[in-house]
């Protein structure tokens, strides 16, 4: 991207290149799903062509429409824009077509058993996510997570971290930021200074991490610290309170955290965003246009997602006037901005990906990873019921929210060739379901999200799940997500059902399924080929 020049801005222009404002994948305004969060067109083009912003966050729609979706909005723009994606789990996590991996606590399995194996992976993994956001238009990669996900109960990082440990995390971190390095896009270490140990989703409410300065040095901090010495280009604020630090500002506005401890002492010279400003850790505590100053006098230099840009742009602008902060403060922000927009490659072609989403390298390294980090046990293989009907049950959270199924999903499909009809269920409908004296087969979808709330099974699901174990007509066991909920079921199992046929997957896609129900029936090697030849023919 040629260099930019703001010679002739105005100051409520430049301050607008410090602001991303979020906005919708899909083309038209009937198609918003977040309107609360995602302006219409009319409006969002008046943004982009009066206020000078500095960029845009996307979610939703097709890889394919969101190419013609990034060439719109770059064509409203005063100024080429970072356009960016919380796409930690691949391209195809936002945006359907496009390669979706599973949660990078995948690889940190593997990294237990093979490290060398997980750091190609890593690299493997954010090379493809580099070549699949320049493909449809994107060029700012926020990921990857640089937390330590050393609490089982996080509800918000959980199995978005790459791991329990620093070491493991932090060269797992350093390996994907290499493999992005490879190609003109940004990235960005998150959440600094690290949201691994608390049990409270920042979406919701304000976390506390309650560490000491040196438990928070040697947990918290090297992995930050790795993606820094491999130059990340950004790094991303949490929305947490760190009394160790600043007993009174959550670190997005903490001039401690920000400027002190990243700035100064870590030497970290990039971007530093904030995590969104829609988020209940932040908004709780002052009005849009008083948290935005607040932010950038700790040190931030791009507002991510304030609810309307123009009264923030405003409020900064008056404290500008009013001397609380200065346009020199403005103009380092606002430089560190266009040299990291220099970086970056020219807007693509739309009808000209730059590869393929479908035959790229992508879904055969997503095969690789979800074998790789594959488990399963008892006595396998689940029995072949033949003519003799069986039920399906698959558990799913929320239905609205499970876009990991649809009606030709392995999940669904597989089964019926061992003889199971399927039924889904949310826990508080299996509560009421009769399980019957027919055989079933449980499949669980459950991990940490954010505005879940929560990471792990409620009592009164642990029971349910006890019930299902020791019915006599269960058959076998699949849990996608969460490596800490498998730990429950195998607790389970060992005292009720030691010789229970399961699996476990981290990934909830429908490779993940393909694989993980493959190896529960025993039908076929676990070949890339061969699973897709079984979903492809169901």
């Amino acid at each position: 991207m040629a260099a930019i020049n703001p010679g002739n801005w105005t100051l409520q222009e430049k301050i607008g290149q410090l602001i991303v404002v979020r906005a919708s994948g899909f083309l038209f305004d009937h198609q918003i799903r977040y309107p609360a969060w995602e302006a219409p067109n009319q409006t969002l083009q008046t943004w982009l062509t009066n206020l000078n912003l500095g960029g845009v966050i996307l979610l939703g729609g097709s890889g394919a429409e969101l190419a013609l979706r990034t060439a719109q909005l770059q064509s409203w723009a005063s100024t080429p824009l970072l356009l960016a994606a919380d796409i930690e789990e691949g391209v195809g996590q936002r945006f359907s077509g496009a390669t979706w991996f599973p949660p990078p606590m995948t690889l940190g399995s593997i990294a237990e058993q093979n490290l060398d194996l997980a750091k190609q992976y890593a690299k493997q993994m954010g090379e493809v996510i580099a070549q699949e956001a320049l493909a449809v238009g994107l060029n700012w990669i926020l990921a990857p997570i640089a937390d330590v996900n050393n609490n089982p109960n996080n509800p918000v990082i959980n199995v978005r971290a790459f791991g329990e440990t620093p070491e493991i995390v932090g060269t797992l971190v350093r390996e994907f930021i290499t493999g992005t390095q490879q190609f003109p896009v940004l990235n960005s270490a998150k959440h600094f200074p690290g949201h691994g140990d608390t049990s409270t989703d920042s979406h919701l409410h304000l976390p506390v991490i309650p560490h000491t300065i040196k438990r928070l040095e040697t947990v918290e901090i090297p992995p930050f610290q790795q993606a820094i010495a491999q130059g990340v280009d950004s790094v991303m604020t949490a929305h947490i309170l760190v009394p160790a630090w600043d007993d009174s500002n959550p670190a997005t506005l903490s001039p401690a955290i920000l400027t002190g401890q990243l700035r100064q002492k870590l030497g970290f010279e990039g971007i530093i965003v904030t995590d969104a400003l829609i988020m209940g850790g932040i908004t709780e505590i002052a009005s849009p246009g008083e948290v935005a100053i607040r932010a950038l006098e700790a040190g931030v230099d791009i507002l991510l997602m304030p609810p309307n840009p123009v009264p923030v742009i405003t409020a900064i602008a008056e404290a500008v006037e009013s001397g609380r902060l200065t346009e020199e403060r403005i103009e380092q922000s606002l430089q560190r901005v266009l040299t990291a927009k220099e970086k970056l490659a020219p807007a693509p072609d739309p009808n000209n990906f730059t590869i393929n989403l479908q035959t790229g390298p992508g879904r055969k390294l997503v095969d690789q990873i979800l074998t790789a980090a594959l488990q399963s046990g008892g006595d396998l293989p689940i029995a072949n019921l033949g003519d003799q009907p069986g039920k399906n049950l698959v558990i799913v959270d929320d239905l609205l929210t499970a876009d990991f199924l649809d009606r030709a999903c392995p999940a669904l499909t597989l089964p019926v060739k061992g003889g199971y009809t399927v039924k889904i269920l949310t826990p508080e409908l299996l509560e009421h379901y009769p399980l019957g004296q027919n055989p079933f087969l449980l499949q669980v979808f459950i991990r940490g999200n954010p505005f879940r709330g929560t990471a792990g099974l409620t009592s009164a699901t642990q029971a349910l799940y006890r019930q299902c174990l020791t019915h006599p007509s269960l058959q076998g066991l699949i849990v996608y997500g969460s490596p800490y909920v498998l730990d429950w079921f195998q607790t389970q199992m060992a005292e009720l059902c030691p010789h229970l046929p399961w699996a476990f997957s981290h990934g909830q896609m429908p490779q993940a399924q393909a694989i993980a129900i493959v190896q529960l029936f025993g039908w076929q090697d676990l070949s890339s080929q061969s699973v897709q030849d079984r979903v492809f023919t169901t």
